[in-house]
């Protein structure tokens, strides 16, 4: 299969992706709009999963609840994208100050292949020692995927282990509830991150 043949399939999974969050926040009257993205209007369940995190620990739907979570979708082997969003929310973490105790950064890695929880540990822990890092199988990634509203594609390279993997790039709210309370969509900037999950997190307390 060629790399434009998979660049369709992934343009078209987007496609799909875009309409789904049309059916959820555009077409919903109400919904709140936020500087970076939107809150649904009503926040959706999130099924069960089983990832792991680090040292293989499991990380299932109960570890979301009881604080909020935002979740960004890549892999450590990312060239660009991956590093500079987690370094843009490590900013995001400083400016919150003592909001950041609220929230939990998760770097939910699509390529089980290569980035084991150790890896990813190691990883995450490099741009921030509190960013948590988990993965899983790819039936589990792809079910949580249809769930939580991202996707991803692997991009073969000139060698089996050169491959690259083609991602969602919005970051992924989840309510003290352990629902999906909306999408804060790129491109990001750090003031309007930290004033928009100050705010959300402020009126739902």
């Amino acid at each position: 299969m060629s790399n434009r043949t998979l660049s369709y399939g992934l343009l078209a999974a987007f496609a799909v992706l875009l309409g789904i969050v049309a059916g959820m926040v555009v077409l919903r009257p109400g919904s709140v709009q936020l500087q970076s993205g939107t809150l649904l209007q009503q926040p959706r369940a999130v099924p069960e999963f089983s990832l792991q995190g680090e040292g293989g620990k499991p990380f299932i739907k109960a570890d979301l609840a009881g604080h909020w979570s935002l979740i960004y979708v890549g892999y450590t082997h990312c060239p660009d994208v991956c590093p500079t969003t987690l370094a843009q929310l490590k900013a995001v973490e400083k400016g919150l100050g003592a909001d950041a105790a609220k929230i939990r950064f998760i770097f939910l890695s699509i390529d089980p292949a290569r980035d084991t929880p150790d890896a990813l540990a190691q990883y995450t822990h490099y741009f921030s020692p509190d960013f948590l890092a988990v993965t899983g199988p790819d039936p589990q990634l792809q079910a949580l995927g249809a769930a939580l509203g991202y996707v991803y594609q692997k991009v073969p390279g000139e060698t089996p282990q050169a491959y690259l993997m083609d991602h969602s790039s919005a970051l992924i709210l989840i309510d003290p509830k352990a629902q999906l309370a909306g999408y804060l969509t790129p491109p990001f900037k750090t003031e309007a991150l930290v004033e928009d999950l100050r705010q959300t997190m402020e009126k739902a307390s």
